[in-house]
């Protein structure tokens, strides 16, 4: 029996796929196997001994201390695309509202009934104050091509727009999924130059941590729309608000506000509405969840963004999965120890991602627990199980 810890609330759609005569799941397992979380902050969290995996159902992990997991041995998951048509959608949403100033034209006509006016003796006359140019022959320029904005570039391309596509680690699969039409551009000062609207897709990191800042706004078109469901931090904020307050950017449209930014004209900031719909929540509820038990099951990684990804059609009569670090000579001293032992590998397969490394070994006979030991005890294995 598998116990499985949720954290925040995890859509049914996902849940019900686990066996319940297999799988014990809930807010209240302890000791558990493996974590389910959505936003929940778990770097000051106890992790158990057993803990084997955290899938989080959704993209962003800045709430789970991966360090603290590789080190120990803890695969983590995410969902990438899961989410990425509701983000597609809120992106196209985001365009229009900062073509045309649609909330702000909202908010007069209810502030004029507010007053008592009659509005629609003042409509005519007041809605000149909120036009704003149509998206279509308009130049898109999207920042990242992965599984969301590979969509949003496509979708931008069926309305009518050009657009130009910028990602320096796009992999094929990304390239396959983007329409001939798209222009890919090795030098992101050619999409600055060229777009009317920019909406950008890339994770946090130390890296892009304030991309977005004065040197590279000054490189956009003066007028440009900004559009950032990202994450907050790889905008500079003041940098945004100094262009904002000279035109250089019409619009900053973002799904992370605080305190400084909400007040500030030409800003439209939504309360992190990108993945929330009931779809998006159920897909990545779903996802996390066939991506936790391949792993606890069978030994396969898919969509870890700890460990490398691993997967194996089982073989033999026992399979033997191994954390260890990435370095030289690894295999070759597990499987030496295997051979020594007269295990016969039936199927092997070694990858490694970053510092950290993952074997998974199907062997011809079972093993008995002193061989398991065995390679437990060789120098840099961090963490070994054996699923039969």
């Amino acid at each position: 029996m598998y116990h499985i810890k949720t954290f925040n609330k995890i859509s049914p759609v996902g849940l019900n796929k686990f066996d319940p005569e297999c799988y014990a799941v809930g807010d209240d397992e302890q000791n558990e196997d493996g974590i389910l979380v959505r936003s929940a902050k778990l770097h000051d969290y106890a992790f158990p001994e057993n803990l084997l995996a955290i899938a989080r159902a959704g993209v962003g992990v800045n709430n789970i201390p991966l360090d603290r997991c590789s080190e120990t041995g803890i695969a983590v998951f995410n969902t990438p695309g899961a989410n990425a048509n509701a983000v597609k959608e809120l992106v196209l949403c985001a365009m229009l509202m900062g073509s045309r100033d649609i909330v702000g034209g909202i908010e007069w006509v209810r502030s004029q009934v507010a007053a008592g006016v009659d509005v629609t003796t003042v409509v005519e006359k007041g809605k000149s104050a909120f036009v704003g140019p149509e998206i279509y022959k308009k130049t898109l320029g999207v920042i990242g091509l992965g599984a969301i904005g590979s969509l949003v570039a496509n979708v931008a391309l069926s309305l009518g727009m050009d657009v130009y596509g910028y990602d320096p680690f796009l992999s094929v699969d990304a390239a396959l999924r983007l329409d001939r039409h798209i222009h890919v551009v090795k030098d992101i000062n050619e999409l600055y130059k060229r777009a009317d609207y920019i909406t950008i897709h890339i994770h946090f990191t130390d890296k892009t941590k304030g991309m977005i800042d004065a040197k590279a706004i000054g490189a956009m078109k003066r007028g440009v729309r900004f559009i950032n469901l990202a994450r907050g931090e790889i905008v500079d904020d003041e940098a945004m608000l100094a262009a904002l307050d000279t035109g250089k950017v019409a619009a900053y449209l973002t799904d992370f506000p605080n305190n400084r930014i909400v007040q500030a004209p030409h800003v439209i900031a939504m309360p992190h509405l990108g993945a929330s719909t009931p779809e998006s929540e159920q897909n990545c509820a779903a996802m996390a969840v066939e991506e936790l038990r391949d792993y606890l099951e069978n030994g396969n990684i898919r969509n870890s963004v700890n460990l490398p990804a691993v997967s194996m059609e089982r073989s033999g009569v026992m399979r033997m999965c191994v954390i260890h670090k990435n370095i030289p000579a690894m295999l070759a001293s597990i499987t030496t120890l295997l051979s020594k032992d007269g295990v016969n590998v039936e199927n092997l397969s070694n990858k490694s991602k970053g510092d950290y490394a993952y074997t998974m070994v199907d062997l011809g006979t079972r093993v008995d627990e002193s061989v398991i030991e065995d390679v437990r005890k060789l120098a840099n294995v961090i963490r070994v199980r054996v699923i039969e």
